[in-house]
């Protein structure tokens, strides 16, 4: 094996210091990286995929989709580490007209790889670990947007990666907090407080920082975490896809912690990476259905979900799809208008499947319009699991209520007030809210007098109660 050159050797040394960083190598499977793997052949229709970090003399084998008990090789023998010197995807459509490849013994021996794509796995400071790689025994071409998916995915592997170093460094200090509790009450409560601002700090990585502007949508947000001490496993997004489309989403994950957290990282980037090449969603929620389901190696891990899409409406307002599985209806706020009555009603997915469960789970569309002047709510069940100040719970028939006198007393249902609405709402049950609780409200501008949208306004709340200190709200601008 040839070394690099002297000037090189400082920056493979960081570079495999990046890599013992993260303590990855000689670890058990990890199942998060075999769904990734087999995420990525699903995309590009490969029969071999692979997850590898670099090491000084060889590459380990994080996943292999395709490859039969395939754990680490000789760097000579991989091309991952010829994707390890550039922070660009590498893509060979054809090895036997590649100088760099027609030799390999990848291309040579008995896998007989004839098309290789691959990205790096890049840390935030610049290292590249290794790479998400897809491989074929024929030639083939790629688009632009299928290149881009691959480093997404690569991306991906960066965030599992990054939530597993969070999660050691948090049972290390919980040890640390265990050890010291017996011997300095106060400073072990000193600690707690500074575990959760980490949770809250990582419980804000899972969320998005502001809200896109959509022409002629305004857009409002807020979560509360039941627990200061640990990250929920609730999350929201809208994000773009395309000219003139966006999607947006909210969703409960199974479980708290680290776990939670890394499940919903996995299942915001699938999104991100998968709906922008689907025009159907539902064939999304499959490709993440697919995602989830467990192997033998992995913990059972569910999601509820509703998955939206909206595209401006010549008529006015939005033209909307909802796709779900198991997750609660999100309620269509209307005003009064022509004589009918001001009403919320409930946006039902009915026969749609939570995530996660079986190979062929069904999941439910259906549309309508967002007219201007009306508002759009979807929420998480920990909304409607609370307790209100009269001891009953505050269930779907209170929640359709509480959102249909809201209509009632407003001129336009706005997505900004609905929220605003809610969260004052939240602040009167005695015991706080049962479980996370997110809350996604999206609502249509009348147009300017001269037709055009108004300009987006996107709104972000987040909430984190703090021990004796009721809620503090962090809330982002609004247009």
């Amino acid at each position: 094996m040839e070394f690099p050159p002297e000037r090189d050797q400082d920056r493979e040394a960081r570079r495999i210091e990046a890599v013992r960083r993260y303590d990855i190598l000689g670890t058990p499977p990890d199942g998060a990286f075999d769904r990734i793997a087999a995420l990525a052949a699903r995309l590009f229709g490969a029969p071999m995929a692979t997850v590898t970090i670099v090491d000084t003399d060889r590459v380990w084998f994080k996943a292999a989709y395709g490859l039969d008990r395939v754990t680490q090789a000789g760097r000579d023998a991989c091309l991952s580490t010829s994707v390890i010197l550039s922070d660009a995807p590498l893509v060979i459509r054809d090895t036997h007209r590649d100088p760099r490849a027609r030799a390999h013994p990848m291309v040579t021996g008995p896998a007989g790889v004839r098309f290789y794509a691959a990205a790096p796995i890049t840390t935030p400071d610049g290292h590249r670990l290794g790479a998400v790689d897809v491989l074929d025994v024929r030639p083939r071409r790629i688009t632009r947007e299928r290149a881009a998916a691959l480093t997404d995915l690569a991306a991906l592997v960066m965030d599992q990666l990054e939530l597993r170093l969070s999660a050691l460094r948090v049972l290390r200090r919980e040890r640390e907090l265990l050890d010291a509790a017996t011997a300095a009450r106060d400073r072990a409560e000193r600690d707690r407080a500074r575990t959760a601002e980490f949770a809250a700090a990582l419980q804000s990585t899972l969320l998005p920082p502001a809200l896109p502007q959509v022409p002629g949508l305004q857009a409002a947000c807020h979560y509360t975490t039941a627990s200061v001490h640990d990250v929920g496993g609730d999350f929201y997004d809208v994000f773009p896809l395309g000219t003139d489309r966006w999607a947006f989403c909210l969703g409960d994950v199974s479980g708290r912690g680290t776990t939670a957290a890394a499940l919903t990282s996995l299942i915001r980037d699938t999104l991100r990476a998968t709906a922008p090449l689907e025009t159907d969603p539902r064939t999304v929620l499959e490709t993440l259905n697919k995602a989830l389901l467990p192997d033998r190696a992995a913990d059972v891990r569910l999601c509820t979900l509703v998955l939206g899409t909206l595209a401006p409406d010549p008529a006015g307002g939005f033209a909307i799809t909802l796709t779900g599985g198991g997750h609660p209806p999100a309620y269509h706020l209307r005003p009064a208008l022509d004589g009918l009555r001001p009403r919320a009603e409930p946006m039902e997915l009915t026969g749609g499947m939570l995530l996660g469960v079986l190979a062929e789970a069904p999941f439910v569309s259906r549309t309508l319009r967002l007219a201007p002047g009306e508002a759009l709510l979807l929420y998480s069940d920990g909304l409607i699991a609370s307790r209100t100040s009269h001891g009953g719970r505050f269930d779907e028939e209170n929640l359709a209520a509480h959102l249909a006198h809201h209509a009632a007393t407003s001129a336009a249902p706005g997505a900004a007030a609905i929220i605003d609405d809610l969260t004052t709402l939240l602040a009167t049950f005695p015991d706080g809210p049962a479980d996370d609780v997110a809350l996604l409200a999206l609502s249509a501008t009348p147009p300017e007098a001269g037709g055009a949208p108004v300009g987006a306004s996107g709104t972000t709340h987040t909430s984190v109660p703090l021990p004796g200190q009721g809620i503090r709200r962090v809330r982002g601008g609004r247009d």
